[in-house]
Parts: structure tokens; C-alpha cells; sequence
């Protein structure tokens, strides 16, 4: 499965109703069969720009990544139900391309007759 990173935005709330957006969220995930590594806070800060959502206006927002394992169809569902969801202003999916590891074939031998040769 690929890994992608989901950027979540949330709205300024208290820390249970914050902590209910993302159990909501993360519960979709492996409802969708996601597999959740990592979450992780980026603390509350300003908006860039002042972000009208569900006849609201923001200007402040609690910014999470979550690091997850899923299949590739479950993007656009999750966008779909990230949007409708009123407590979350911004969303997008990160894909990560994992580094190919290449196996050690050894030590390759050097024919030295071919080196000492003096070419002419």
C-alpha cells in the first residue's frame, strides 16, 4: 500500500472537541482500511488568509498531519467526507514515494592483467 501524509486544518475549538474531530477522522481511516502510523500536532496558528468554511470565517486554525498506509481509492473518498465534515477548514493527501533499495551484489572482481597493460 502506498503511504501518504493527510493535512488537516481544523478550527480553533477546545482540546475534547478537537480530540473528537481527530478520533472521527483517524476512525474513517481504518473504517476505509487505512493503517495509521503516526499523528502528529503542529500547534494552533494564524491562517495565511482569512478562510471562509460552512458560513464561517477563519483566521485561525489547529494544523495535524497524520502519517497512514492505504490504498489508493480511499483518497478522494476521504476528501469527500473530510469536506463535509464542519469542523475541518483545509485538507490534502501527501504521497510519499518510498526509496527503492537496491541489494548488494558483492564485491565485483578486477582483472589487473587489463590494468597493468600499457596501452599504446
Amino acid at each position: 500500500m502506498p503511504r501518504y501524509e493527510l493535512a488537516l486544518i481544523v478550527k480553533v475549538m477546545q482540546r475534547p472537541e478537537t480530540a473528537a474531530v481527530l478520533k472521527r477522522t483517524v476512525e474513517a481511516l481504518m473504517e476505509r482500511g487505512a493503517v495509521v502510523r503516526s499523528l502528529e500536532n503542529l500547534g494552533e496558528r494564524s491562517l495565511p488568509y482569512k478562510i471562509s468554511k460552512h458560513k464561517e470565517r477563519h483566521r485561525r486554525g489547529g494544523y495535524f498531519l497524520i502519517d497512514l498506509e492505504a490504498p489508493p481509492t480511499i483518497v478522494t473518498t476521504m476528501m469527500d467526507h473530510l469536506g463535509r465534515d464542519i469542523d475541518v477548514i483545509r485538507r490534502a493527501f501527501i504521497k510519499h514515494h518510498l526509496p527503492k533499495t537496491e541489494e548488494c551484489s558483492g564485491i565485483i572482481p578486477v582483472n589487473y592483467n587489463d590494468k597493468l597493460v600499457a596501452k599504446k
